[in-house]
């Protein structure tokens, strides 16, 4: 980037040259597999993640040791099993890298080496049940990673709701930014939240359920209906998405 604005300030190229050459320098090619969005990082904020389930495992190795060849940003793979970690870590050996893994969250961070990071803000992560919390955990890894603190408070949903408002209180004193509630079932606790609180709520409706609910189409209904103001919704089980929203919102100042 640096040399194609040089060779544009000494005139060695045009506007129109110039603007082609910065495009294809934002991509980062592997064969015909993928193309990286290599300067996401500096036009949002947070660098873009591998979404692994689909991909045929040689792509998935093939895409991680040319980013890590390439690169110096961390990789951050998501919907990762533990068995395609478990050969990820044999096949590029335990000691090439730095790997972190979340088995709950599903979710691998490869890094080339660990780097002290400023606390930005603190944000909320809730769920109404256990059954919510790996989708809750794939949001404070990456609420982590832009670096955020994440306070955590798990299985308070709406069937024993006396258990919710001595937590939403402790967060709201410790100053959290933004609340990222998960709920299946209903998907009512969003909506709660929403109602006692004057920050962003972002509502992560996760595939618990049964019957009419299964799936979770029934809480992300529920949750795009809310009459409590302040509510964002992101897709089924997209705790990813959830924790880029709240990032987004802190980085907006």
């Amino acid at each position: 980037m640096k040399e194609i604005l040089e060779s544009l300030v000494n005139g060695e190229l045009d506007i129109d040259e110039a603007e082609k050459l910065i495009s294809a320098n934002g991509i980062l090619e592997f064969e015909d597999i993928a193309k990286m969005d290599i300067n996401r990082s500096d036009r949002t904020g947070f660098p873009e993640a591998i979404f692994s389930p689909s991909k045929d495992y040689d792509d998935l190795i093939l895409i991680i040791k040319r980013y890590m060849q390439t690169k110096e940003d961390d990789l951050i793979i998501t919907k990762l099993p533990n068995d395609r970690y478990e050969k990820i870590l044999e096949d590029l050996g335990e000691d090439t890298y730095i790997y972190e893994y979340n088995k709950r969250a599903q979710i691998l961070i490869i890094r080339k080496e660990l780097k002290e990071k400023e606390t930005l803000a603190k944000i909320g992560i809730i769920t109404a049940g256990t059954s919510d919390i790996n989708i809750a955990e794939e949001a404070r890894v990456i609420v982590e990673e832009g670096g955020c603190e994440a306070i955590t408070s798990y299985d308070i949903g709406v069937a024993g709701i006396h258990r919710l408002f001595p937590q939403i209180a402790y967060m709201v004193k410790e100053g959290v930014r933004a609340f990222i509630v998960c709920a299946g079932m209903e998907g009512a606790l969003p909506s709660v939240v929403a109602g006692l609180v004057d920050v962003p709520v972002i509502g992560v409706p996760t595939s618990v359920g049964y019957g009419v609910g299964e799936g979770g189409r029934v809480a992300l209904d529920a949750m795009l209906q809310s009459c409590a103001p302040g509510i964002a919704v992101v897709n089924i089980d997209n705790g990813f998405g959830a924790a880029v929203f709240a990032l987004t919102i802190v980085n907006s100042d």
